[in-house]
């Protein structure tokens, strides 16, 4: 049997980013969905984390918080041939940066016009849109210059940093569409989209689109 357990749901961007990591891996765990009708699942999880933030991953009995720590630990504690971190110091430096960027400028970015969408108020709504906007094409216009010439984000090899860009580039791009003009950028997305382990994710999440609160695209 699995010893590890993943609380998190389907459709949330960072459960996604780790379940990308274990599927990569063909990583045995348990998947704990985290939703009203689960309370007893709920419950367990919150007092694992009484922060209320998802995903968490529980091993052996050891509770590891935080997308990017629970993928790091994967890395370390059950390793397979996929390698989401590289040896090298100073590249894995690299992945590091850009699993921030992804996170920090991009994730955060769409999180805050889903936010503000959830209030109900039309001015929050316009507001936060608006703020979206002008920070997700300031990093679409730099990702798409730092990612010229490379398969994935950081090197030619799949990393840590393509957890993270996968679905921060999905939803993000629901919010506020990648422009026509960085080619880098759009291309580097459908690579994602076309991955087996984010492919499995975006299948998994399919029945919840209808409740993304912007209005889910009739594509990808």
């Amino acid at each position: 049997m699995p010893t590890l357990s993943l609380y998190g749901h389907p459709f949330s961007s960072y459960t996604q980013k780790v379940l990308i990591a274990l599927y990569e891996n063909a990583t045995p765990f348990d998947f704990r969905t985290i939703a009203p009708e689960f309370p007893a699942i709920a419950q367990d999880w919150l007092a694992r984390w009484p922060m209320a933030q998802f995903p968490v991953l529980v091993d052996d009995g050891e509770t590891i918080a935080e997308s990017s720590i629970i993928i790091e630990h994967l890395h370390l504690r059950h390793p397979g041939p996929v390698r989401l971190l590289p040896d090298a110091p100073g590249e894995a430096l690299a992945v590091r940066f850009l699993d921030r960027v992804f996170d920090m400028h991009v994730m955060s970015a769409m999180q805050n016009a889903v936010g503000a969408a959830l209030t109900g108020d039309r001015a929050r709504l316009e507001e936060g849109l608006a703020l979206a906007r002008a920070r997700l094409d300031r990093v679409y216009g730099w990702l798409d210059t730092e990612l010229a010439g490379r398969t994935w984000a950081a090197c030619e090899t799949f990393t840590l940093a393509d957890c993270a860009a996968a679905p921060a580039l999905f939803y993000a791009d629901w919010v506020h569409p990648i422009p026509d003009d960085l080619a880098t950028l759009r291309a580097y997305r459908a690579r994602l989209l076309a991955r087996p382990s984010f492919a499995r994710a975006v299948d998994e999440a399919r029945p919840y689109r209808p409740n993304f609160p912007l209005g889910a695209p009739d594509r990808d």
